[in-house]
């Protein structure tokens, strides 16, 4: 028996594809840094500590005196010297001339004459409190004027560049079907 089928053949399109990838490119520039600090102004005044150290009656208890203060008391002791000398001479001399009236007269002054008094005694030198300290504080006026940073940094953009990418197709083979009756025999 012979029976008529239907025999068909399809062929598939073929594409080509192309493509060109898309680029980036960003560049980042640096900022324009423009800075000034501006030097501050700064004043220093100043008074200056004063230190006085007055040691001469250290110097004085020690014996190491100036000689106007030397002259002055030696001048000084002489004249007491002198007018206890004067005055004991004169009541000696009362006294003789007053024989007469008071006993012994010559045996008291000669037990007076031989009779001293001795001080004793420790002594420091120099003495506490003979040195002099006198300090004045002095003083220190800072003045500073300080000035703002000048900051004139500018930020620069980014450089970008974008080329967009592509993609192109071309048919190279058409789609098709292709039928065609064929008889079998069964």
């Amino acid at each position: 028996m012979n029976i008529t089928t239907l025999d068909y053949t399809i062929t598939n399109a073929k594409l080509k594809m192309r493509t060109s990838p898309a680029a980036l490119s960003i560049q980042q520039p640096d900022a324009s840094v423009d800075l000034r600090q501006p030097k501050a102004d700064m004043s220093i005044q100043t008074t200056p500590g004063q230190l006085r150290i007055d040691q001469s009656q250290a110097f004085a208890d020690a014996g190491r005196k100036d000689v106007f203060q030397l002259t002055r008391e030696t001048a000084a002791k002489a004249r007491q010297k002198a007018l206890e000398g004067t005055g004991r001479r004169a009541m000696e001399g009362r006294e003789l001339a007053d024989i007469h009236k008071v006993d012994n007269a010559i045996q008291q002054q000669a037990k007076r004459k031989s009779a001293r008094n001795f001080e004793t005694g420790l002594t420091w030198i120099p003495s506490y409190g003979s040195v002099k300290i006198d300090y004045q504080v002095g003083d220190v006026v800072i003045n500073v004027q300080t000035h703002q940073v000048e900051n004139n940094t500018r930020a620069n953009k980014p450089v970008i560049n974008y080329q967009p990418g592509d993609v192109s197709f071309q048919l190279i083979q058409s789609p098709f079907v292709r039928f065609q009756a064929v008889n079998k025999t069964i």
